[in-house]
């Protein structure tokens, strides 16, 4: 009774993350369908314009054509000027006068409909690079999805046949919760905020264009470009963070080589990683807590402590895995409690899980070093 009272909770928990990932990726569906119906919009005002313009032309043109016929007429009235009446002078030169005036309102007009056409233009480009940045977001979000799915069921269906199940029960509901929320949150905070910017921001943008200079509108779609890589990489690192699929493939060594790459040149921070001792494989339980534990790690070193340079050093021996992360950064005091530690708190649950220790050194404005030892024996049985 108690087991499936566990199952039950854990595929609610499940369930629930797979709702709040379907309604983000509506919440970015629905972006891009406003995006693509103010798309359609546009293009038939452009169209509109378009044949304003050509009939502006055309009229201009015409009107050329007349003046210019107009003024040799005048010009030859005055020339023998003797031959024509006061009365007839001042009728070639007022018709001049009065094509001409209308040639010069015609152009003036023809000018303006040019300016709206290619402000029209522009902001069809930028529309269309946000439609195209939704739907690739939603594509990333279908995969976030497909996670949840598939790699996470099987996570159950892997606890449901450990020996120890009832024993951990508790903490992997709890902590699959915790990443439930944690999810959601950066979803939420992250890529569906950003995309809402961006819709707003290329609204900014056509406002710039009518009403600020051309300098001031390629600023704000610089910033929109920049945005949208930050709400790309989030989408990434969201994936990533679920499970990296190189964890299984090639070990924890390589895994953290690239993490601690991808991280160091996104944040153009100087990260070193510092491989000591055996890099055989470890038991899967080794890889993934030292794994989270150097991402939890490295995560606080890059957002909150400022840092311009972070050294990861791991060491595996026969019977010990040391793993520090020594950071350069403003630092903090570790007798005062923070405020939302849940990082450091997550920490400290994992190492004793598996019977380890977790020191934390720090000073203000002298960095902070994170120690972590945990017995170990390496793995002689590694299944692939």
């Amino acid at each position: 009774m108690s087991q499936k009272l566990e199952d039950t909770a854990l595929d609610y928990i499940i369930d629930e993350m797979v709702d709040v990932v379907q309604n983000s990726k509506d919440e970015i569906f629905n972006i891009g369908e406003e995006a693509r119906n103010e798309y359609e919009q546009l293009q038939k005002e452009l169209q509109e314009i378009r044949e304003k313009v050509i009939s502006h032309l055309g009229k201009g043109d015409e009107l050329e054509q007349k003046v210019r016929y107009s003024r040799q007429r005048l010009s030859e009235v005055s020339k023998e000027f003797d031959h024509y009446s006061e009365s007839e002078i001042r009728d070639v030169y007022e018709k001049t006068h009065a094509m001409q005036t209308e040639l010069a309102i015609v152009r003036q007009e023809e000018k303006t409909l040019k300016d709206k056409r290619d402000e029209l233009e522009r902001r069809l480009t930028a529309l269309d690079q946000t439609i195209e940045h939704a739907e690739g977001l939603a594509g990333k979000i279908s995969v976030i999805l497909t996670y949840l799915n598939d790699d996470f069921r099987q996570v159950g269906e892997m606890i449901v046949e450990a020996k120890e199940k009832q024993e951990f029960g508790l903490k992997i509901i709890e902590a699959q919760e915790e990443e439930r929320r944690k999810i959601s949150r950066e979803i939420h905070d992250g890529p569906a905020q950003m995309l809402a910017n961006i819709l707003l921001r290329s609204e900014l943008v056509d406002r710039t264009f009518r009403e600020g200079t051309y300098e001031d509108a390629l600023c704000e779609m610089k910033s929109i470009r920049k945005m949208i890589r930050s709400s790309l990489y989030e989408v990434r690192r969201i994936i990533y963070d679920l499970r990296p699929m190189a964890l299984d493939d090639l070990g924890l060594v390589p895994t953290i080589k690239k993490y601690v790459s991808t991280v160091s040149d996104y944040n153009d921070i100087d990260i070193e990683f510092i491989p000591m001792g055996k890099e055989e494989r470890l038991q899967q339980k080794y890889e993934i807590a030292f794994f989270r534990l150097m991402q939890e790690a490295l995560q606080n070193a890059v957002k909150h402590a400022e840092a311009t340079l972070i050294k990861v050093k791991l060491e595996i021996t026969e019977s010990v895995i040391a793993m520090t992360v020594k950071d350069d950064g403003k630092g903090f005091d570790p007798g005062l409690k923070q405020d939302k530690s849940f990082g450091l708190i997550g920490m400290r649950e994992r190492v004793e899980m598996l019977d380890g220790t977790l020191t934390i050194n720090s000073e203000i404005d002298k960095g902070t070093t994170i120690m972590i030892k945990v017995p170990s024996s390496i793995s002689k049985d590694f299944e692939f």
